[in-house]
């Protein structure tokens, strides 16, 4: 068996109908994984299923709404009638821009509903399960977890709480055999990216584009592939001695810009 392999291990993802996470999804499939393949919009899920399919892999789509408990453990518990769960990848988020006076409590609730909440609800439907022979959490933070970025007051907070929602987790399920860890990326080139740009700044798409890259120290923007073979690592066997840590893949923003 090669490094990295994920041969016989059934791999929850959310949010993996695009960006990070469809990324995820294709890689952990590549390394031999069972992929779920978790997401609100359940069309893009199958489409990546076809992907994962026709590359010869094995992988299943559902519809989730990470921010509805029960929902969210009807799904898992589906899939722990025919699967272990051995791997959950916390990936679904969503984002703000505002500052605190431009952030609205409907824009609050809504934003932590997903990116904490489904966090939560992902790791309390999958964690009874792991109990029982172990299992790897990887959350997705973000740079926002560590410093400040202007702006981004509703997903800071949001990010923030993934990093101790990581540590709270892996400290108290350590001795059950579950390891926990979250990934911090900075900027990365996604379709959210795009669409953010071409909706906030038209006809100015490739000056901002390159205004964004230029904001990460080592030139450019990450692509999903990188942060999919980080996730990779950190949930094989090879990282075994790895948990209640974060890693942050940020072409050099949070040690190079403070």
């Amino acid at each position: 068996m090669s490094k990295f392999s994920l041969q016989g291990k059934n791999a929850i993802i959310t949010g993996a109908g695009s960006g990070i996470g469809r990324a995820i999804a294709l890689v952990f499939a590549e390394a031999k994984a069972n992929v779920q393949v978790l997401d609100l919009n359940k069309e893009a899920a199958n489409e990546v299923v076809l992907e994962i399919e026709a590359a010869g892999g094995t992988a299943q789509s559902h519809a989730c709404d990470v921010s509805n408990q029960t929902e969210v453990k009807k799904v898992i518990d589906a899939i722990a009638e025919n699967h272990t769960i051995d791997i959950l990848v916390n990936n679904a988020g969503i984002a703000h821009v505002g500052n605190l006076e431009g952030t609205t409590e409907a824009d609050l609730d809504r934003i932590y509903a997903v990116n904490v909440k489904g966090v939560y609800n992902g790791m309390l439907a999958c964690v009874p399960y792991m109990k029982k022979s172990g299992g790897v959490i990887l959350n997705m933070a973000s740079v926002a977890s560590a410093v400040g970025i202007a702006d981004r007051f509703a997903y800071s907070m949001s990010k923030g709480a993934v990093l101790t929602m990581t540590l709270s987790v892996a400290k108290d399920y350590v001795k059950e055999g579950i390891r926990c860890n979250c990934i911090s990326p900075g900027r990365v080139h996604t379709p959210f990216v795009d669409g953010f740009i071409a909706k906030n700044y038209p006809g100015e798409e490739k000056e901002m584009f390159e205004k964004l890259s230029a904001t990460q120290p080592i030139g450019r923007m990450g692509q999903p592939e990188e942060i999919a073979n980080l996730a990779l690592f950190l949930c094989s066997d090879e990282a075994g001695f790895i948990t209640g840590t974060d890693y942050p893949i940020d072409g050099g923003f949070i040690k190079l810009n403070t």
